[in-house]
């Protein structure tokens, strides 16, 4: 039954409930640095580790907050994890920081984060909200790795480029130039190639899905293998 039970968060999460292509929530993070697959990444990361973080405390602490003092508690919950998360970019990747710059701190008011915490957490034990923090971060961190890889490839023509700004100097030579002597397309750079991008994957999903249901109603229409009709003729007394 538990088994069951992850197995449909990890679906809402990844799929059916995406924070990105169906709830549409953390819109303004997710067009405005998703520019390079490193940005993405990076702000994808940062998302996992609050909202995962989030779910875990609020979800502990559920039975012993009121309704008055609910929401600012879980404000200030998530406002502790954002720093955190700040203050270790600042440590670790300072230059990663810099460049996503105000979206670090805005992840307070990212409202994937704080709809979970008051929708599920504040509802449900530790570990089915530490699943479902995890998954939905992840769900939001792969829409993001997904749109940043594109108007990076079609933007730069490269992949990964910069990459060891988060992993380190090792990973300096990740950088993929797909398109060699590649004239940047500015237009897919800037905030509009993010809209038809974001626009263009929800399209896709919702393209996916209707094939999927179409599929399922045909196999359920279909009749059993081996069905043989039996006609019956005359009256039964």
């Amino acid at each position: 039954m538990a088994s069951t039970k992850f197995s449909d968060i990890t679906a809402d999460g990844l799929w059916h409930n995406n924070p990105g292509l169906v709830q549409l929530l953390g819109l303004c993070p997710l067009l405005g640095v998703s520019s390079t697959a490193v940005n993405a990444l990076g702000l994808g990361i940062a998302t996992i580790l609050v909202l995962t973080g989030s779910n875990l405390a609020v979800s502990i602490i559920r039975s012993a907050v009121t309704d008055a003092v609910r929401l600012p508690a879980f404000v200030m919950i998530i406002a502790a994890l954002t720093t955190c998360v700040e203050l270790l970019m600042q440590a670790f990747t300072y230059e990663l920081y810099q460049i996503l710059g105000i979206f670090i701190p805005l992840i307070v008011t990212n409202c994937v984060i704080l709809g979970r915490a008051d929708a599920y957490a504040a509802k449900h034990p530790v570990l089915p909200s530490l699943v479902d923090g995890f998954m939905m971060g992840l769900g939001f961190a792969l829409v993001l790795l997904v749109l940043g890889s594109l108007r990076e490839l079609i933007g730069y023509g490269t992949l990964f480029s910069g990459m060891d700004l988060l992993l380190g100097e090792f990973a300096a030579d990740w950088r993929i130039v797909v398109f060699p002597d590649y004239k940047e397309v500015l237009f897919v750079i800037l905030p509009p190639g993010a809209f038809i991008f974001m626009g263009l994957l929800i399209a896709l999903k919702n393209v996916i899905d209707a094939s999927v249901k179409e599929r399922a109603a045909a196999r359920a229409a279909k009749p059993a293998a081996g069905g043989k009709r039996v006609r019956v003729t005359g009256s039964i007394s």
